[in-house]
């Protein structure tokens, strides 16, 4: 299992939010390449870079953070937030994300997800499904549609997905646990994809849990900033 420590952005600043609520925002007083560095010298060798402001503004914003993060580390790094255009595709990858999390455009635009998949290739792009009770959510998650998540992976599939990221809003930032139901129904029924878990994880209980599905990888946020969980320990879970 990959487990990608995360960093959300807001003002160029380390926050979390609870349940992807913008008014529950918490921040950090912990420099985004400070934080970078601990996880590569832990040895970690992913990073999960959430653009919130991007997110908001439907637009990048954070991309000066992406690129230093990029040239001052070796990490892998996968970004999302706020990619709409072809324009933003262009610019994250330009500033060093080896990843990129489609979201609300793979959700509100899946013809243009589609024609992404092929031409930038399927191992480039993340299908971001954000969901309450399985169906999407979308725009910074304020608009919950009526699509369920296995709709879309579906049709995804059959276009090439190769990599899943999928959060359970409800879980997010909350420290009570991953919902661990969702992501085994979402193993069960495509085994052939990479599943990574978002959301809740709040003890190594949770990572042995995860591991133990055949999760491809989990994302790791507040549990690092609130110190429930120890950057040295994540290690241990790292197989690639």
């Amino acid at each position: 299992m990959i487990i990608y420590p995360a960093i959300d952005l807001i003002d160029g600043k380390c926050v979390r939010l609870s349940e992807g609520d913008f008014d529950r925002v918490k921040e950090y007083n912990a420099d985004p390449l400070d934080m970078a560095k601990q996880y590569e010298d832990a040895g970690l060798t992913h990073l999960h870079l959430v653009d919130l402001d991007g997110a908001r503004n439907k637009k990048v914003t954070q991309f000066k953070v992406l690129e230093r993060l990029s040239n001052h580390t070796n990490l892998i790094i996968d970004t999302g937030g706020g990619i709409q255009s072809e324009d933003d595709l262009r610019v994250v990858f330009e500033c060093g994300a080896s990843q990129a999390n489609i979201g609300s455009k793979a959700v509100n635009d899946p013809e243009t997800f589609e024609v992404w998949l092929l031409k930038y290739g399927y191992e480039r792009l993340i299908f971001a499904a954000d969901v309450r009770n399985m169906l999407l959510a979308a725009h910074a998650w304020k608009e919950t549609t009526g699509i369920h998540i296995f709709e879309l992976v579906d049709r995804f599939l059959n276009h090439g997905l190769q990599y899943l990221t999928c959060t359970d809003i409800s879980k997010d930032g909350m420290l009570q646990g991953t919902n661990l139901d969702l992501y085994k129904s979402l193993i069960d029924r495509y085994p052939d994809l990479n599943v990574i878990a978002s959301g809740g994880v709040h003890h190594l209980d949770d990572l042995h849990q995860l591991k133990e599905i055949s999760c491809h990888g989990t994302i790791v946020g507040k549990a690092i900033y609130e110190n429930k969980i120890l950057i040295k320990d994540l290690i241990q879970f790292q197989t690639i």
